[in-house]
């Protein structure tokens, strides 16, 4: 999966991409990350990317020149024949990034996401690109930074080879709109609290039935939680 980030503030990337999963995938190929900051497509002395709104009131705008300047370039730099780019706006009014859009974004294999600040984007730039617009839920973030590497992070647990066990991925709460069974490790009493019996039994029948049952009580009690 190849990802191209355009955003005013790329160094908030750095360690991110080196570190964890998304290292991991980097290291082995399944994911590569180009950071583009769309301020260098402004054609005026002070770099502007941003002006005060039509019409009054705070805050300013991304203007619309800069962006379609840089995604019209990335974009002429698509291969002949290749992949189609799928075209990621984080904005607040977005849809909802859950377990199915991360899985949308696995399965392509250009992407690109567009990282607004201030107040947003002009709204020529929502309507002059195809964009799947996501947000990471009904509240405001200072820029698309941080929800672009949530997705990034998200989509890189399923690419195929990243995780160390074929299954991880499978298992994980919401694969298939369920959450995961609880996890126990070493010791098998730690401060008043025990490892359940049958996790230290050997019958992986039994193991394999417990945890099909609390995960069907965590996903019912999660749900009611959501749908009162």
């Amino acid at each position: 999966m190849n990802v191209q980030v355009l955003t005013l503030f790329p160094r908030l990337f750095e360690a991110f991409l080196d570190e964890s999963i998304v290292g991991i995938a980097r290291a082995q190929g399944a994911l590569s990350v180009d950071l583009i900051d769309y301020r260098s497509y402004t054609d005026d002395k002070h770099n502007t990317v941003d002006d005060r709104p039509y019409g009054g009131g705070p805050g300013m705008v991304i203007k619309p020149e800069p962006v379609f300047s840089a995604v019209d370039d990335v974009l002429s730099r698509r291969p002949e024949g290749g992949a189609k780019t799928a075209m990621v706006l984080f904005t607040p009014t977005g849809e909802t990034f859950d377990h199915g859009k991360a899985s949308w974004l696995a399965e392509q294999d250009d992407v690109l996401m567009l990282c607004g600040r201030y107040e947003g984007f002009d709204e020529r730039i929502h309507k002059g690109y195809p964009w799947t617009e996501l947000s990471l839920g009904p509240y405001v973030l200072s820029g698309g930074e941080l929800p672009a590497m949530v997705a990034i992070e998200a989509a890189s647990r399923l690419l195929p080879g990243v995780l160390g066990h074929s299954e991880s991925a499978a298992n994980d709460s919401f694969f298939d709109d369920s959450l995961d069974h609880p996890h126990y490790t070493r010791p098998p009493r730690f401060r008043g609290q025990d490892v359940p019996d049958v996790l230290m039994s050997g019958d992986h029948a039994a193991i394999d039935a417990w945890r099909r049952d609390q995960a069907e009580h965590r996903t019912a009690a999660w749900r009611a939680a959501r749908h009162p």
